[in-house]
């Protein structure tokens, strides 16, 4: 009874450690599978961190000229050769999960208007190209403020000339490929852009 009893056990473990050996060879060898989950929390944190990335920068050189009238009569004139620089692109900062739908492997995402964000003055290549007053009032001392004035309006001047020349549909472009590319390694195979300006599709055929 006792050598069955032996004879069983011994069984029971061999069948038991060859059944441990066939999952092991036939179930170890398979790697784990590694899963990128794409939500729009984490879209919206990268999209965030490129901001400044998306901005377009154009270098804008102005003539400017300015007249004050003087009391009781005669007049001042200035001409500046302003050189500036326009930085348009678009602000996302404010940019949340509302903004950005995902359905699959393809991602909408709402974009605010592009705009103009700054425009400053080069001062070291900025000059008074020509400052006169009227002959006949030789006695009349230049304005001090006269130069300050010009460039105040040489800043709206420039500004108007960065929008004639595109700058607004340059910035919403450059988003986008910008966005689009960053997105890439993600696994998204379609970018669809919306905004209050333009509408564009990166990805589809």
């Amino acid at each position: 009874m006792w050598k069955k009893i032996k004879f069983w056990a011994v069984t029971l473990l061999i069948v038991a450690l060859g059944g441990a050996c066939a999952s092991l060879y036939f179930f170890g060898r398979r790697t784990a599978e590694v899963r990128r989950v794409v939500d729009a929390p984490s879209i919206v944190k990268q999209i965030q961190q490129i901001s400044e990335l998306s901005t377009v920068k154009y270098n804008v050189q102005k003539v400017v000229g300015l007249e004050e009238e003087k009391v009781p009569f005669g007049s001042e004139k200035i001409l500046l050769l302003v050189q500036a620089t326009v930085l348009g692109g678009i602000d996302l900062s404010g940019f949340s999960a509302k903004d950005c739908v995902i359905d699959g492997k393809t991602v909408t995402i709402r974009l605010p208007p592009p705009q103009v964000l700054q425009v400053f003055i080069d001062d070291k290549n900025t000059q008074v190209w020509d400052r006169s007053k009227t002959w006949w009032t030789p006695w009349v001392p230049f304005s001090p403020d006269l130069e300050r004035k010009a460039r105040l309006a040489a800043l709206e001047a420039v500004q108007v000339a960065a929008l004639e020349m595109g700058i607004l549909s340059n910035a919403q472009q450059n988003a986008e490929k910008t966005i689009g590319r960053f997105l890439q390694p993600t696994g998204i195979e379609t970018v669809r852009f919306e905004s209050a300006t333009a509408r564009a599709v990166l990805g589809e055929k």
